[in-house]
């Protein structure tokens, strides 16, 4: 990882974090999303293949991840786009998928604690800004008043998360460039096993949130059989549960129409 990648990482977990890019369409939920920005980290990185090896535990494990009222606990983006970064820079560190999943969890464990930290900062410096914007307001004077939105947010915004990620993807860099760096077998054991236990956990998270009847877990253990034993791929187990779905839907309504 060079200056130049770790100065675009840092960017986009600034990027990932606005709420007001069409809406919250193109910053939170899209650049801020995990499998979106391991992607984003795979191409400035120019290894897309373990981005999405390591993307795709750390959606799972993070699909159920809220911010109710805004209360920001895990930065969601900052763990991601630190995570995976980590996980590439240190690749050669570890010899199994289990393991590189782990060390990206590990990293987004650093990134997640960090980027919520700074969330609550940049809270609190924004009194200032919301003082600013009340006071323009009050002198009715509106042409001014993407000055505390622009100036003061977005530079809040952008010194909160940018120059935070600087740092420690910069420390990820030492790491990965120190000679003779070796991570010992009991700590890639268990960053291995957290890794899978991380994705189990979100998945189980989000199952919670789904499953209502006890039906719906014979529909989830009949996409876990046709995936698992079956071989079959997402999509073809995709069209397999929009069939179940239709049916299930009409059977229901038949049954509350009689």
């Amino acid at each position: 990882m060079n200056t130049v990648q770790v100065i675009l990482i840092a960017l986009f977990c600034y990027l990932g974090a606005i709420g007001s890019i069409v809406g919250n369409t193109i910053g939170w939920y899209c650049l801020g999303r995990p499998l979106v920005a391991s992607f984003v980290v795979g191409l400035i990185m120019g290894d897309v293949n373990t981005a999405m090896i390591v993307g795709i535990p750390l959606q799972i494990a993070y699909l159920a991840n809220v911010t109710p009222g805004g209360a920001v606990a895990w930065d969601l983006s900052y763990a991601t786009y630190i995570g995976t970064a980590m996980a590439l820079a240190l690749k050669d560190t570890v010899s199994s998928n289990e393991a590189l999943i782990g060390l990206a969890f590990t990293g987004a464990g650093v990134g997640g604690v960090v980027g919520g930290t700074m969330w609550n900062v940049h809270y609190a410096l924004d009194v200032f800004v919301n003082r600013w914007a009340n006071k323009i307001a009050d002198n009715g004077d509106c042409k001014k008043m993407w000055m505390p939105n622009i100036i003061g947010g977005q530079v809040i915004g952008f010194l909160c998360r940018f120059v935070p990620a600087v740092i420690v993807l910069m420390a990820i860099k030492a790491a990965g460039q120190a000679s003779g760096i070796a991570i010992p077998g009991w700590f890639t054991t268990g960053i291995g096993n957290f890794g899978s236990m991380m994705a189990a956990l979100g998945m189980g998270i989000l199952l919670s949130f789904l499953i209502k009847k006890g039906v719906h877990w014979a529909i989830f253990m009949g996409g876990f059989v046709l995936a698992t034993y079956f071989g079959l791929s997402t999509i073809a187990v995709a069209v397999i549960a929009v069939i179940v779905a239709a049916i299930y839907y009409t059977v229901i309504n038949r049954e509350e129409v009689a």
